[in-house]
């Protein structure tokens, strides 16, 4: 079994997400005897030297887009025994962001054929594809229109294409049909590239792979409702005999409290007393009053509607009249942004806002909060959650995405259970939920079965690995 993962990034050469973060994990657990997964990205000039020195150059591959023939540049390294391919053309990647610019929909329709291109050239020939979000959308399409038939390898190459987040879908104007895509009108028109009088590189992509997932069951049903699915939800209907749910995975190596070098004081759950050292260094060093009794509640996200902050807002004071400390790190809209600094103002000592981007601040954290708030709109997996309980911080999260499927409620008469939720997406409900966990809390028999049932709980990509194996071996018939 071969599998290409084509994505716009992967750790450790890119990343601005969570798709950084699966394209970096994933392949590492999917490769085993009798599989190689290999990555495939854009070398994006903003990697580091040291990274760009340990690349070996392959082959120059000439792309043909619409008239051009663009220069792609291959280049190979291997990081933790997975080989990366990242594509060279300077003229699309040699600038400052990974997204965000004027031609995106040019950039990424010459990484897509230059993905299908340079397999003439290398020694690796896929069984499967696994494209990833809309940048990766059109390798399926241009799969099926460009390359099956002009050469064998191409006839039995099956896709996957994976949703990491449907509102992001690569939505251009139709005028880039012929100049930009290389496509005939009449094709598009009648096609799978158009939606709602637009070229959409995930409709594309939804409908000429062969198999489509994203991130977690739930959201797999979500997203085939219109509050959820920002227009695609008719489309997924119809396509939902080969649509499927995978809940994505965590580096447990990455986060694990036993070697993590960004805490204060390593632990597992053999020594999980050493989590107060954590939280009492946390307090220090944020200036909130140290007190090993008041619980922290915890907030890394963005800081923004549908990340829950609304909710927030409204019962922002009845929560910190009780008996707790709130640390928030991250940054978003400018109006709550300005609401937890102005809550740390208020509430010296009880409150620490932290309004930017520390991944070492984060790890200390996760380790020395008690409790870990993601009370999202929508979540289509979300880490946080995952990488707080791998720590001990318990999650306090509403039932949607990814958070419905790993978050299962306590029920303290039978010891089950790792985390609170609630349902409606309503703040006197969150609030509720958080004063019961802060009741647990001050139950350390409860608080210490919570804190083991978190710990205890199995987020590797072992699972979610064998899931993919399982489903690229159904579309291939190999065993």
């Amino acid at each position: 079994m071969r599998i290409l993962y084509a994505a716009a990034e992967a750790v450790p050469f890119a990343k601005s997400g969570g798709l950084g973060d699966v394209a970096g994990a994933l392949p590492k657990a999917l490769n085993r005897p009798g599989v190689s997964c290999r990555v495939v990205i854009p070398y994006y000039q903003e990697m580091s030297q040291e990274l760009k020195d340990s690349l070996t150059f392959v082959k120059v591959v000439w792309v043909p887009l619409a008239w051009r023939s663009c220069y792609c540049g291959v280049f190979e390294g291997k990081v933790d025994g997975v080989t990366y391919y990242l594509l060279d053309n300077q003229y699309y990647f040699g600038r400052k962001g990974y997204y965000g610019h004027f031609d995106d929909a040019e950039r990424f329709a010459f990484f897509s054929k230059a993905v299908l291109e340079m397999l003439q050239y290398i020694d690796f020939k896929p069984d499967v594809i696994n494209c990833n979000d809309w940048q990766t959308g059109l390798i399926p399409y241009y799969l099926n229109k460009f390359y099956r038939g002009i050469n064998e390898m191409y006839e039995h190459m099956q896709t996957v294409y994976t949703i990491h987040n449907i509102q992001y879908q690569g939505v251009f104007p139709p005028d880039i049909v012929e100049n930009v895509l290389g496509v005939d009108w009449n094709d598009y028109a009648m096609g799978y590239l158009q939606f709602d009088g637009c070229v959409n590189y995930m409709k594309a992509g939804i409908e000429a792979a062969n198999w489509v997932t994203t991130v977690s069951p739930t959201y797999a049903g979500e997203i085939q409702d219109p509050f959820f699915s920002h227009g695609l939800h008719d489309l997924l209907r119809n396509e939902n005999r080969k649509l499927s749910g995978i809940v994505n995975g965590i580096d447990t190596k990455v986060y694990d409290p036993k070697t993590d070098p960004h805490l204060f004081k390593n632990y597992d759950l053999s020594t999980i007393e050493d989590k107060a050292v954590n939280k009492q260094k946390l307090q220090e060093m944020l200036g909130l009053r140290v007190s090993p009794d008041t619980p922290i509640i915890a907030m890394i996200t963005r800081l923004a509607d549908h990340k829950g902050l609304d909710l927030v807002a409204a019962v922002l004071n009845d929560i910190l009249w009780d008996d707790v400390q709130l640390i928030v790190l991250g940054v978003g809209e400018m109006r709550y942004e300005e609401m937890m600094r102005n809550a740390s103002y208020a509430y010296p000592g009880k409150v620490s806002a932290n309004i930017c981007f520390n991944g070492d601040l984060a790890n200390k954290i996760y380790a020395g909060a008690d409790m870990f708030l993601m009370p999202s709109l929508s979540e289509p997996c979300g880490l946080a959650q995952m990488i707080s309980m791998r720590y001990g911080t318990i999650p306090i999260v509403r039932e949607t995405g990814g958070l419905k499927d790993t978050v299962q409620p306590y029920v303290s008469w039978e010891g089950r259970g790792n985390g609170f939720t609630f349902a409606a997406y309503n703040a006197h409900d969150m609030l509720y939920v958080i004063r019961e966990a802060e009741g647990f809390y001050h139950n350390k028999d409860n608080w210490n079965q919570l804190m083991t049932n978190a710990m205890t709980t199995d987020f590797s990509w072992k699972g979610p690995a064998q899931q993919y194996l399982n489903l690229y071996r159904m579309l291939t018939g190999k065993k």
